[in-house]
């Protein structure tokens, strides 16, 4: 019976070694895989909450199409562009391998079309075209978005067409690509909801986004994803919750299905470590005044307590504080701004202003917004603050304008003072 027993432990302490043997190399598999970078911050403070190789220079594939779009969203602001405008398909655009949408030499489609068709079925003819609609050639309209990602402190990153195509020199980080990401949300707010759309309509095809977080994952309303072979499957993701904004970038997924469970996997870790802001009601506890002693006609000689009726609950902000926060991001300035949009034109901006002070009158009624014409390199630009605020006041500010269909953008004064954006 006792070397029986010995006999068991043995099979089990093997069984347990393959177990143990399998799980090293799964993992070993994983950190060997060289195509993998992830990253995601958080949106208002910029902290970063987890990074892998998030420095590593590798292919972006379509996720350059954000870059694309980003300078689409500059033309239509500087009104070199409108919505209307028509893109001409040239040999050379309709040349480009799928995805795409087939459309052939001499065809137009217009501005929007185009967005839609670059953000849901991530068409390199289309990205093509409009790249040479906007510049001299796509080669010049490469070299710009290059420009502009320097500009925006992509420092890693390198463009060399406006599809993402395969070439070797086009590379590109998990840091930089969450740069991109926020940056596009933030210059332009009053674009930014063309990434949410589930699914583009033109001539009769409908054409589902590839991006399947939104409809996944609550919250996410964009903005990206890439496939080429040199790159696996790549991901930028924009999800919000209770005021919390994390933008998450997953390169060299094996499958999109195995690259969005892990972009799911690390966003819900995040966003458990990151608390958010809740709206809670509190009673007033000022005393009350002492009940006024009347006498009640109805009865003889009796007084009654008359007391006034209780007001309605205030709305406290109360914020739940995060164990993950760093010291020096508890010592910074607690003065707070928040950011509504940035406008070619300055009487957009007031309507910008005045909406937003509408859409979050709790909050906002009595604080006088700041237009202050900024440049965005030659570009002149009206940027509508509101500031003066503390955390949590601009933290639920964001998410009654959220609620309401408008963009904002909460950051530290100590951040905005020192900022142009």
């Amino acid at each position: 019976m006792k070397e029986y027993f010995i006999k068991f432990l043995i099979v089990c302490c093997f069984f347990v070694g393959i177990c143990a043997a399998s799980n090293v190399l799964s993992t070993s598999e994983a950190q060997a895989n060289p195509k993998y970078a992830s990253f995601v911050m958080e949106e208002v403070s910029g902290r970063i909450l987890f990074s892998r190789n998030a420095d590593k220079q590798l292919y972006p594939a379509s996720l350059a199409k954000i870059m694309t779009l980003y300078i689409v969203f500059e033309e239509l602001q500087s009104k070199n562009l409108t919505l209307k405008s028509r893109v001409l398909i040239s040999k050379l655009a309709a040349s480009r391998s799928p995805s795409k949408l087939y459309l052939k030499p001499g065809e137009t489609i217009s501005v929007e079309e185009a967005i839609l068709s670059l953000v849901t079925k991530s068409a390199n003819d289309v990205a093509t075209a409009i790249a040479e609609k906007i510049s001299i050639s796509e080669r010049d309209f490469a070299k710009r978005m290059t420009r502009k990602a320097k500009a925006l402190g992509m420092s890693r990153t390198i463009f060399k067409n406006a599809s993402g195509l395969p070439n070797r020199s086009q590379k590109s980080t998990a840091r930089d690509m969450a740069k991109l990401g926020i940056a596009i949300r933030r210059d332009f707010p009053e674009y930014f909801h063309y990434f949410s759309n589930e699914f583009f309509l033109y001539k009769g095809q409908k054409y589902k986004n590839h991006n399947r977080l939104l409809t996944a994952f609550k919250g996410t309303d964009g903005i990206k994803t890439g496939y080429i072979g040199a790159s696996g499957f790549n991901l930028v993701a924009s999800t919000e919750r209770d005021g919390v904004r994390l933008i998450g970038v997953v390169f060299g997924g094996k499958t999109s299905k195995s690259r969005d469970l892990h972009m799911i996997k690390l966003l819900t870790s995040q966003f458990e470590r990151v608390k958010p802001f809740q709206m809670v009601t509190s009673p007033i506890t000022a005393p009350l005044p002492r009940p006024e002693k009347k006498e009640d006609p109805s009865t003889t000689g009796m007084l009654v307590s008359i007391v006034p009726p209780i007001s309605k609950p205030k709305i406290i902000i109360r914020s739940i504080p995060s164990t993950s926060i760093s010291k020096s991001y508890e010592k910074m300035n607690d003065t707070w701004s928040i950011q509504v949009g940035s406008f070619s034109r300055k009487i957009s901006a007031h309507k910008a202003a005045i909406k937003a002070r509408r859409s979050a009158s709790s909050i906002l009624a009595t604080i006088p917004a700041d237009v202050s014409l900024v440049m965005r390199g030659e570009l002149p630009l009206w940027r509508v603050r509101f500031e003066g605020l503390d955390e949590p006041s601009a933290r639920a500010a964001c998410v009654e304008l959220y609620q309401s269909g408008n963009a904002c953008f909460a950051l530290p004064e100590v951040i905005a003072k020192t900022s142009s954006l």
